[in-house]
């Protein structure tokens, strides 16, 4: 399995980003993935999670209302809309994976490489 990040960069607060993370390799249709975050010297954040079932999306409420995951199931990718970007919402972005599993993503069988999001005030 693979899970290939793509979408981070520099921006101003108040803007937005897309990220991207492209699955492959799964041998189930059942799976969730999640966005997680990590900024310098905090612990790593679950902030969105997203099925395959179609069951509701989860968001922690560090980014509810600005934040949006979707998933392209013809692509097998989900993306993480990112609005309203605040400096605090700088770190490195990972999204994970977990066959069989549903959100929030407590477990996390399978990890992308991280993209740096930097908001600058």
């Amino acid at each position: 399995v693979q899970l290939q990040a793509s979408g981070g960069g520099l921006v101003q607060a108040g803007g937005s980003l897309r990220l991207s993370c492209a699955a492959s390799g799964f041998t189930s249709d059942y799976y969730a993935t999640g966005w997680f975050r990590q900024a310098p010297g905090k612990e790593r954040e679950g902030i969105s999670c997203i099925t395959t079932t179609g069951g509701p999306t989860w968001y922690a409420d560090s980014v509810k209302g600005r934040f949006t995951m979707s998933r392209d199931a013809a692509k097998n990718t989900v993306y993480l809309q990112m609005n309203s970007l605040k400096p605090e919402d700088t770190a490195v972005y990972y999204c994970a994976a977990t066959p069989f599993f549903a959100c929030p993503l407590l477990v996390t069988d399978y990890w992308g490489q991280g993209t740096q999001v930097t908001v600058s005030s």
